[in-house]
């Protein structure tokens, strides 16, 4: 990982930090000292917004494990990601996702922060439809193929949907991790989990994305057993023209911006 990033000065620069890799990024194994719990007050979050240069503050961060020990949730590694897309591409991670999978898939409203550096922020401000969730969702669902291009690796999406790396989350025990996608590969599903239960849920089995907004946590495991719950038939409905139609209309009715309306009384 640190190959990146030569043209600058570090502290804390050991044989620990000397072996992060991009994958131990990807899994939340870099052993860089970070406190972010996922059930509390993210005070290295919160530091690292404070400081000037949010890629110098995580990289200066001390070591408190090996890279690859154990899963430490840690924004940090999602921020680090970010500014290495930069570094090979030339383009930050909001313009190269908006030329290599927003537009692939008809994504044109989504919004995406940067920081002081003017990185695409890793670690949060991304905002798009519950829609065009749903068509990333669809793409892995799809094996990394969205109208026959294929715009995933199909081995990325595999690491993605076997996840392996145990979160030692006492609340849902059998948590799994890979490729900055959480999974319950007991309940044969895997998610992009954003805050307060802004999810993208994939059912490979079930053949199934869903998409939730929320403004609170949510139990992963119940919510996913319940969807899996809900269906009723192992094969496909008969075709019904009729149905589909009156489901058009009430999507394209929703999809449509309407004016708020502004009230008189004060």
């Amino acid at each position: 990982m640190l190959d990146f990033f030569g043209e600058r000065s570090l502290a804390e620069v050991n044989d620990r930090k000397n072996a992060i890799t991009v994958q131990n990024l990807l899994d939340m194994t870099s052993g860089i000292d970070w406190n972010e719990p996922l059930n509390g007050r993210p005070d290295s979050v919160i530091e690292m917004r404070r400081s000037p240069d949010w890629i110098k503050f995580i990289l200066d961060r001390p070591m408190s494990t090996a890279p690859g020990d154990i899963f430490n949730y840690n924004s940090g590694n999602s921020q680090l990601l970010s500014a290495i897309i930069t570094k090979l591409t030339g383009m930050d991670a909001r313009d190269y996702a908006k030329a290599k999978l927003f537009a692939p898939l008809g994504i044109s409203t989504a919004t995406w922060l940067r920081d002081p550096q003017l990185h695409a922020i890793g670690v949060f401000g991304l905002a798009m439809l519950p829609r065009d969730m749903a068509k990333i969702g669809y793409l892995y669902l799809r094996n990394g193929e969205w109208e026959g291009q294929r715009l995933l690796p199909a081995a990325w999406v595999h690491k993605v949907s076997h996840a392996t790396v145990d979160m030692k989350q006492s609340a849902e025990p059998n948590l799994r991790y890979s490729n900055s996608f959480w999974a319950l590969p007991n309940k044969q599903v895997y998610m992009a989990v954003g805050y307060h239960c802004q999810l993208i849920i994939v059912f490979p089995e079930s053949d199934i994305v869903a998409v939730t907004t929320a403004r609170d946590f949510c139990p992963l495991g119940k919510l996913a057993d319940d969807i899996a719950g809900a269906v009723k038939s192992e094969t496909a409905l008969p075709a019904d023209s009729a149905g589909a139609n009156l489901l058009a209309t009430a999507i394209r009715k929703v999809s449509t911006d309407k004016p708020a309306e502004v009230s008189s009384t004060r």
